[in-house]
C-alpha cells in the first residue's frame, strides 16, 4: 500500500463540512415545511365539516372525506364566471406584458440610440415605486375614461412591466455578439434576429417569465377588487372571498378553502408541465446575474 492509499484511508474527517451540509439540509427542511403547512391545511380543511373546523386543539384530518364543501362552493357563487375572468385577465395580461417586455428588453440589450441608458434608468426606478401609490391615479383616470368594471379597465393598467423588461434586456445582453453579427451579414433585421435568433436562444427564461407573470396575475387581488364593482366582472381571487359569509354569519371557512383549493389547482398543474423549463430558466438567471 503506498503513502497516498495510506493517507486517503486515514484521512481526517472534516466534521466542519458535515456540519454545514446537516445545517444546510435541516434550514430547507424547515423551509419546506413552513412553506408546505399552509397549503396543506387548506386543503385538508376544504374536506372537513363546519364542526371540525372549529374544534380545538386543530384537527388536522377530516373524519370524512367528501367533495360536499366543493358543491356547495361551485354552486353557492357563479365560479365558472369568475373563472372566465380570471383566464381573460391573466392570460391578456401575461402575454401583453411580456411581448412589451420582449421588444423593450431587446431594444435596450442590443439595440444602440440615444440616451438609452437614461431611459432604461427611468424605467428601473419604476421598479422601486410601491404599486399602491399609483392605485388612486390610476383609478381616477378609468374613471374619467369610463372604463370602471370593464375588461379593458382591468386589463390595460397592467399591460407594462418594468421586471420583464430588465430581465430580458440583462439576458439579451449576455447573448454573444458573433450570432448576431452573422445574422445581419445573411441580412436579417432587427425583428428577424429578435425572433429567429434571439428568442429560440431564450426558451428557459423567457417560460420562467410567463410563469411568474401567470402566478402573479391569477393570485391578483387588489386590482380587480378596485377597479370592478358588480359580480359579473370578479376574479376568482375576490370572488371565493364571498364564499365565507355565503349562508351565515359564522364564517365557512371549510367551503372558502375548497374555493381556494380550486383556484390554486391550475397553478399547481402549471407548474408541474413547465418545472423542467422553470428550474433551468432559474438557474441561467442565477448564474448570468
Amino acid at each position: 500500500m503506498t503513502n497516498l492509499q495510506i493517507a486517503a484511508r486515514y484521512r481526517p474527517i472534516r466534521w466542519r463540512a458535515i456540519a454545514q451540509s446537516l445545517f444546510s439540509h435541516a434550514l430547507i427542511i424547515v423551509t419546506a415545511f413552513a412553506i408546505g403547512l399552509p397549503f396543506f391545511y387548506m386543503v385538508t380543511t376544504s374536506f372537513k365539516t363546519l364542526q371540525e373546523v372549529y374544534t380545538v386543539p386543530i384537527q388536522w384530518l377530516p373524519s370524512n372525506w367528501n367533495l360536499d364543501n366543493y358543491l356547495v362552493a361551485w354552486n353557492g357563487v357563479p365560479m365558472a364566471r369568475f373563472g372566465l375572468n380570471s383566464l381573460i385577465y391573466t392570460i391578456t395580461i401575461t402575454l401583453g406584458e411580456f411581448l412589451m417586455g420582449l421588444l423593450a428588453g431587446y431594444a435596450f440589450g442590443r439595440l444602440h440610440f440615444p440616451k438609452k441608458d437614461v431611459i432604461f434608468f427611468v424605467v428601473l426606478l419604476t421598479l422601486m415605486i410601491p404599486g399602491v401609490i399609483t392605485l388612486i391615479p390610476r383609478f381616477l383616470m378609468l374613471r374619467d375614461l369610463g372604463w370602471i368594471n370593464t375588461y379593458q379597465g382591468l386589463i390595460v393598467p397592467e399591460l407594462s412591466s418594468a421586471f420583464a423588461t430588465f430581465l430580458l434586456r440583462q439576458h439579451f445582453a449576455s447573448l454573444p455578439d458573433e450570432i448576431f453579427d452573422a445574422a445581419k451579414m445573411d441580412g436579417a433585421g432587427y425583428l428577424r434576429q429578435l425572433f429567429q435568433v434571439a428568442l429560440p436562444m431564450s426558451v428557459p427564461i423567457t417560460t420562467t417569465l410567463l410563469l411568474l407573470a401567470f402566478v402573479a396575475h391569477w393570485n391578483e387581488y387588489l386590482w380587480p377588487l378596485i377597479v370592478t364593482n358588480t359580480r359579473d366582472m370578479r376574479t376568482l381571487p375576490i370572488g371565493i372571498q364571498t364564499l365565507k359569509n355565503l349562508y351565515s354569519d359564522v364564517p365557512l371557512w371549510h367551503v372558502a378553502n375548497a374555493g381556494a383549493t380550486m383556484v390554486v389547482l391550475p397553478l399547481v398543474a402549471l407548474f408541474l408541465v413547465g418545472q423542467k423549463r422553470f428550474f433551468e430558466g432559474a438557474v441561467q438567471g442565477a448564474l448570468k446575474g
